[in-house]
């Protein structure tokens, strides 16, 4: 059975005005467009320039710690050559002692021998000990000497790590100042900077991507620029006056020719320009013009 006829525009109509209603709030002109990029511009600036306040503090603290994370391994590494130079010592002395009773030994038995040649036998083997024991004092001294020359370089690493502590624990306490104060401002910047990128990349995510792109090649953070003084805002170039014309027209999206940037007008844009003195409108001075009769009277 087929609905009434009136049933189906009751069914249908509302339907309509919702789709339309749907498509009118994601629509936007190039004039707000290019305004609201703007206005996202204006916020990323706000937030680099809070960022800019830190300054080199962030680097500067990552440094300190890597710098004193490599002053520590040093240091286990120093103490560890330490510990081995000291147990060769006493390796070198134990040889010595061992050594020493070999001496003694070798001695008594001399009292003892019936021929030259266990004579000469031990007269070497007690020879033979006595330059073990020099060489072995030689090693001992060696050693000591490195022993010594690590700990220097422990006292140094020590007191330049303690430096560095105190570097960091002031730059850290800078920093965290820093970033009390402007976080907050910060966060609801991020937070209206999310809202205008959600708002643009609803109607147009190229438009978003290409601003995105541009801001991150530009030196200076800016991806959309007013005009000033005829030539762009960012790289300082002129702009055709047919240019201007279509920039003051807000029919579509105008970039730099030479930098690439968006150009906005400093209207659009809420931006008072001032007038330069060369450029005020000059009051016209009156001129006479004088007759021969006249310059003869004047001669006179």
């Amino acid at each position: 059975m087929l609905p009434h006829k009136n049933e189906y525009k009751s069914n249908h109509i509302p339907l309509i005005i919702m789709t339309v209603k749907k498509e009118h709030s994601t629509e936007m002109t190039v004039e707000e467009k290019i305004k609201a990029l703007f206005q996202l511009q204006t916020t990323l600036s706000g937030i680099d320039e809070k960022r800019a306040l830190r300054g080199e503090l962030p680097l500067e603290v990552s440094d300190l710690e890597d710098e004193i994370a490599g002053l520590n391994t040093r240091l286990t590494k120093i103490e560890g050559e330490i510990t081995d130079f000291q147990a060769a010592v006493a390796q070198k002395r134990n040889e010595i002692e061992q050594a020493q009773v070999s001496v003694e030994r070798y001695k008594k038995q001399l009292d003892e021998v019936r021929n030259n040649r266990e004579y000469d036998t031990l007269s070497k083997e007690i020879e033979f000990q006595e330059l073990k024991i020099e060489l072995c004092n030689k090693k001992i001294r060696e050693a000591s000497q490195k022993v010594a020359e690590r700990q220097e370089d422990l006292k140094k690493t020590q007191e330049t790590i303690s430096e560095r502590q105190k570097d960091l624990e002031m730059k850290r306490n800078e920093l965290d100042e820093i970033m009390q104060e402007t976080r907050d401002v910060e966060e609801k910047l991020k937070e209206k900077a999310k809202e205008l990128e959600s708002q643009i990349s609803t109607v147009d995510a190229r438009l978003l991507s290409s601003f995105k792109r541009i801001r991150k090649g530009a030196r200076n953070g800016l991806g959309i620029v007013y005009v000033q003084r005829d030539a762009c805002g960012g790289c300082f170039n002129k702009i055709p006056p047919q240019r201007q014309l279509d920039i003051k027209m807000h029919k579509k999206i105008i970039v730099c020719e030479y930098c690439g940037r968006i150009l906005i007008d400093p209207e659009l844009a809420g931006v008072k320009m001032e007038v330069a003195e060369d450029e005020k409108p000059k009051r016209k001075t009156r001129t006479t013009r004088r007759t021969k009769k006249a310059d003869d009277a004047a001669a006179e």
